[in-house]
């Protein structure tokens, strides 16, 4: 899934429970944002308990290991803007201190979603649905109101998440249906007007693109997720993905990247295999995690010129909102916050490839 992103401006989380671990600290023999290419970002989506400080260890790690955060849910619509005349801004303004205290580019996610929105923004007085001008107008006070508080503080904003459908089409959201297929268009002017220097799917991305450039708006980059598995998408598919959206000019950025190793589990479906890893992940699945992070970022490195960000959708394999009531293992660290072999296979090749 692809996302728009403007520079300072950018075009999805549950969380099982972890056992209360004894602090220890991770083995760190090599941090990521200095092996990294000079030119790509490298990032990681961080919690409340990270972003306050309350999470000691996590926070160690992201210090030493990266370059650029993004809040997982703390700048969402319903976390900031929960009612029509309030606002919270505390938990969000720790997140903020955090990362410039740290000298990292901080982005912020996300202005415009059909999720994690309160049901009140698309509804006028009476219960039926609010008519274009109270959408717009709404729209505009939150992005004006958001990201005018972090004007100069916040690099980049994810101005509109998800907003192409899996067939390439616009995505139907209640705010596509309230405003109009301008809905995008009208968030970037929006975001544009708060904080003019922040940064602001496959053909329909490209079509997006061309249209939001027709109409003299400007966006300098494209956000792919990269939830993916270890097999699908093809390293190839991925790349040709990349250079697809590169040819619109713009710098292409994995915003949200995790392996999901866990079967698909509708309901009825066997509790053993849905959950095969409660135990740990074996040696074999360690290897492949290691095989396909590294293959991601060789090609990272090979265009190195095209990217401008990758961003790990959570620290630790306990913060994954891939749990979702199960064991999931799809990042570089493990529960107890100790690298994993895919971790070392990223710093080999980055090393090599320098």
């Amino acid at each position: 899934m692809t996302r728009l992103t403007r520079t300072g401006l950018t075009v999805t989380a549950a969380m099982i429970a972890a056992a209360p671990m004894t602090p220890v600290t991770a083995r760190q023999d090599a941090a990521l944002k200095d092996l990294i290419p000079n030119s790509v970002a490298i990032g990681v989506a961080i919690n409340q308990r990270q972003s306050d400080g309350a999470d000691a260890t996590a926070v160690d790690i992201i210090t030493k290991q990266f370059n650029q955060i993004t809040p997982e849910n703390l700048l969402k619509f319903q976390s900031v803007h929960p009612a029509a005349d309030r606002y919270t801004f505390d938990a969000q303004d720790r997140f903020v201190q955090f990362g410039v205290e740290r000298k990292m580019q901080i982005v912020g996610h996300t202005l415009v979603w059909h999720n994690q929105t309160g049901t009140w923004v698309f509804q006028a007085a009476d219960g039926k649905p609010a008519d274009r001008e109270t959408l717009l107008a709404r729209m505009r006070d939150h992005i004006h109101t958001v990201v005018g508080r972090y004007k100069g503080k916040i690099h980049g904003w994810d101005v509109v998440n998800e907003a192409i459908d899996e067939d390439g089409s616009l995505r139907r959201t209640p705010w596509r249906d309230g405003i109009g297929d301008d809905y995008v268009a009208k968030a970037f002017e929006f975001a544009r007007e708060a904080d003019p220097n922040a940064e602001e799917k496959r053909a329909g991305v490209i079509r997006l693109v061309k249209d939001l450039k027709a109409r003299g708006l400007r966006i300098d980059g494209i956000g792919n997720q990269a939830h993916w598995r270890l097999e699908t998408p093809t390293i190839d598919a991925i790349e040709q993905t990349l250079l697809d959206l590169h040819s619109t000019g713009l710098k292409v950025m994995y915003t949200e990247l995790d392996i999901n190793l866990l079967p698909s589990a509708g309901r009825g479906a066997d509790p053993a295999a849905a959950n095969p890893y409660v135990n740990g992940l074996p040696d074999e699945q360690q290897r492949q995690l290691a095989t396909r992070y590294a293959d991601i970022f060789g090609l990272i490195v090979k265009h190195r010129n095209r990217v401008s960000r990758v961003t790990f959708w959570g620290l630790s394999d306990a913060d994954s909102w891939l749990n979702r009531g199960r064991m999931n293992h799809p990042l570089l660290w493990d529960r107890q916050r100790q690298p994993k072999p895919a971790f070392h296979a990223v710093v080999d090749l980055l090393k090599r490839a320098r």
